[in-house]
Formats: structure tokens, C-alpha cells, sequence
């Protein structure tokens, strides 16, 4: 009879992945390069730098902002997120993406964009350090897509429409707060490197 002990249940290793292969839902083994593990580890990346956004605004004037409550949402629905990206192809997801989850990133990029500036030229990524930290997580949510785009046979179409708006919502959002900062945009001025 096997009986867990305390240390099997806190234990973060698991030696399974040592031979760099890893398991989808459902138990299917995959190496750790295969094209669904990239697209789900790159939605990780896009979390773990919106959490840097939010740890960012947390320690700032927008403490109390709700876009702070918006970017944790999203976290979340970045995992329904990888859960379809994990999940082989004619099996049950067990959290899903669903429209309502799209509507809800167009309702406050429509809502941020009603304050903000008209854009009327291209502006370099940067700003203070919530919106910068916006701003690599939309370059990243851009890649997540276009690994996402090489599996949309094979997965809920929610998901690639989803990552395409969560990169439109985190650029608006990071405008957003560098706006709401007085901290001014830089403009891209390609002339002044032609010469």
C-alpha cells in the first residue's frame, strides 16, 4: 500500500518532463517543442507580464484604478486560454473560451479609447513602467496568436480571435496608463534616422 506523505504532496518536481516531453489534457505525451506546448507556454508569458503590469500599478497613483481588476480577469481567461491550446483535438475542455469573453475586451478598449488621445501616428513602445510592461505583453500576446494561427484546425476558433483582441486590448491599455500618468507618448519621428 502506497501512502502519501507531505513531502509527495508539496513537491514541484515531478522528473516526468526530464527526457523533454511533457503531457497534454487527457495524458498524451508531447515533446516540449510541439507547437501546442509553445502556443500555451506563450500564453503564460503574456500572464506573467500583464501580472508585472499590475504589480506595477499596484505600487502607483492607479492603486486603485479598475483596470487593475480587468487585467486579473484576463489573467484568468488566459488559462481557458491554454486549457483549449492543452487539450487534443475531439476532447472536452475543461474551462472554455467563450464569446462573451471577446465582447468583454471590445467593451473596454471601446470604453479606454472613448478618454484617450486620437492616434494619428505610430508611437514607440515604453512609457512608465506599468505601460511598458503592457506593451511587451502585447508583443507577446501577437506571437501567442500567430503560433495560435498554425493550429486553428485543431482548436476552438474562439481562441485565435481571442488573442488577436487581447493584443489590440493590452496596446489600448497601455496607452491608457501612461495617459492616466501624464506621462507623454513618444512618436516615431523616422525621419530624424534617414539622414
Amino acid at each position: 500500500m502506497f501512502i502519501r506523505t507531505e513531502a509527495d504532496v508539496t513537491r514541484i518536481y515531478t522528473r516526468t518532463g526530464d527526457s523533454g516531453t511533457t503531457s497534454l489534457i487527457y495524458g498524451e505525451r508531447v515533446p516540449k517543442n510541439h507547437l501546442r506546448v509553445q502556443t500555451y507556454g506563450t500564453c503564460d508569458e503574456v500572464n506573467a507580464f500583464i501580472g508585472l503590469a499590475v504589480s506595477h500599478l499596484c505600487r502607483s497613483e492607479l492603486a486603485a484604478d479598475p483596470l487593475i481588476t480587468d487585467l486579473q480577469k484576463i489573467q484568468t481567461v488566459l488559462f481557458y486560454a491554454g486549457a483549449e491550446l492543452a487539450t487534443p483535438k475531439g476532447k472536452e475542455v475543461c474551462w472554455k473560451l467563450e464569446q462573451k469573453h471577446i465582447v468583454l475586451l471590445e467593451k473596454r478598449i471601446d470604453k479606454m479609447q472613448e478618454v484617450l488621445p486620437v492616434l494619428k501616428q505610430f508611437i514607440l513602445p515604453g512609457g512608465g513602467e506599468a505601460g511598458a510592461a503592457l506593451h511587451v505583453a502585447r508583443t507577446v500576446a501577437r506571437r501567442a496568436e500567430r503560433l495560435a494561427a498554425a493550429l486553428k484546425d485543431e482548436v476552438n476558433p474562439l481562441v485565435l480571435i481571442f488573442l488577436n483582441r487581447l493584443s489590440d486590448f493590452l496596446f489600448v491599455a497601455a496607452r491608457t496608463v501612461n495617459f492616466k500618468m501624464g506621462i507623454p507618448e513618444n512618436v516615431l519621428h523616422a525621419e530624424q534616422y534617414e539622414k
